[in-house]
């Protein structure tokens, strides 16, 4: 089993692409690891969303709305952090086990007037997709960014 590792500080209300498409498609990923991590802890208020998509996003489309029936999701975190000692952090992260070949897509947004940079952390399986498999994964991801 490989994993490839991502990772990068992102700025509120951006859009991160990380790229995985291969002119063949055979080969995928599910995600195994999501973490995330604040930019600058202990000094700053912190009330994040970020999510994965499987499609291109724009910074538009950037919010802290979490739809789980959005089937071009496929992980969200929410991390809650303040920089007085007495307040506890809150954090939880959800990923779906789906199999996909193309590009992801990391957005963030801070809330509650928290704008820090947050870093995030992304471990993924990479698969050997079968002709069959990786046809699905293909029409799958044209699917979802014809029905956007």
């Amino acid at each position: 089993m490989i994993i490839k590792s991502f990772g990068n500080k992102i700025a509120s209300s951006t859009v991160d692409t990380i790229p995985l498409s291969t002119n063949n498609g055979s080969t995928g990923y599910r995600i195994k690891k999501f973490e995330v991590f604040p930019g600058s802890p202990g000094t700053e208020h912190y009330e994040a969303t970020l999510k994965i998509y499987s499609i291109p996003q724009t910074t538009a489309s950037v919010s802290n709305a979490i739809d789980f029936s959005d089937n071009t999701l496929i992980g969200a975190a929410y991390f809650q952090d303040d920089n007085a000692k007495h307040y506890p952090s809150s954090m939880v992260i959800t990923f779906d086990n789906v199999t996909f070949n193309q590009d992801i897509y990391v957005t963030y947004i801070g809330t509650d007037g928290a704008t820090a940079a947050m870093n995030y952390h992304i471990e993924l399986e990479q698969i050997k997709l079968a002709l069959d498999e990786n046809t699905v994964a293909t029409l799958k991801d044209m699917r979802n960014i014809a029905s956007q």
